[in-house]
């Protein structure tokens, strides 16, 4: 199983980006796909997960409202849609699979596979 995180890049303040995590190796129809962040000298936080059956999606209080989670069965590629970025959003963004869950979980020791991470940076 691979994925492969891309579409990081550098953003003015409000702007927006949009995180493209391509999988091979397992169909995300099948598994919970999330996406989590660490910036410098701090712990990998969650930010947000689609459910199994693509149907809900999970945020950290910190991007509710602002991010937007989604798929694409077709391609097997999970998005994430990033509006009215803030500095504070500044990290490596990962983004990872559980391959038995349903709802699935904050936790990143819940997750059995991860991308190589792709750098956000939001300038003030």
């Amino acid at each position: 199983v691979q994925l492969q995180a891309s579409g990081g890049g550098l953003v003015q303040a409000g702007g927006s980006l949009r995180l493209s995590c391509a999988v091979s190796g397992h169909s995300v129809r099948s598994a919970v796909t999330g996406w989590f962040r660490q910036a410098p000298d701090k712990e990998r936080e969650f930010v947000a997960r689609i459910s199994r059956n693509g149907k809900h999606g999970y945020y950290a209080d910190s991007v509710k409202g602002r991010f937007d989670i989604s798929r694409d069965d077709v391609k097997n590629t999970v998005y994430l849609q990033m509006d009215s970025l803030k500095p504070e959003d500044t990290a490596v963004y990962y983004c990872a699979l559980d391959q038995n869950a349903a709802a699935g979980s904050s936790r990143s020791s819940a997750y059995d596979y991860w991308g190589q991470g792709t750098q956000v940076t939001v300038s003030s």
